[in-house]
């Protein structure tokens, strides 16, 4: 595990985005709008498992740096859909979409069963280092 970790981590950043300081929080972020989408800030901090307020201070201050866009809900305009700036899609989907290939890559040969056993001892994993 420290092994992947590790080789994760030196996966260099875009130039576009050496001078933006992003904290491994923001690629988290990220991350969720490029594999899932576009999505409310409310969707974004329950699948980050963090408080609406900590996503909209990192929306905010993603969108001041130009890599996210907020625009209305054409369906409640109360509502805002938080989305990677259009200049910055490719340079995110190259950057955290190396990951995301890698995983395809490794569960290729796997059953469906076999994929969800790997999922599942994943979670287990994270839950036990949660715990006191």
């Amino acid at each position: 595990m420290p092994r992947m970790v590790g080789r994760a981590k030196r996966i260099p950043v875009p130039e576009e985005f050496r001078t933006m300081a992003l904290t491994p929080r923001h690629l988290s972020l990220l991350a969720m709008l490029l594999f899932d989408g576009p999505m409310t800030v409310n969707e974004l901090a329950a699948g980050l498992e963090v408080a609406p307020t900590t996503v909209s201070l990192m929306v905010g201050e993603l969108s001041r740096k130009g890599i996210l866009e907020r625009r209305e809900d054409e369906a409640d305009r109360r509502r805002r859909i938080v989305s990677i700036a259009e200049a910055h899609r490719d340079a995110v989907g190259g950057w955290l979409g190396q990951g995301a290939g890698a995983w395809r890559t490794a569960l290729a040969p796997l059953s469906a069963e076999q994929r969800r056993m790997f999922v599942d001892t994943l979670a287990a994993y994270e839950a036990a280092l949660g715990e006191e």
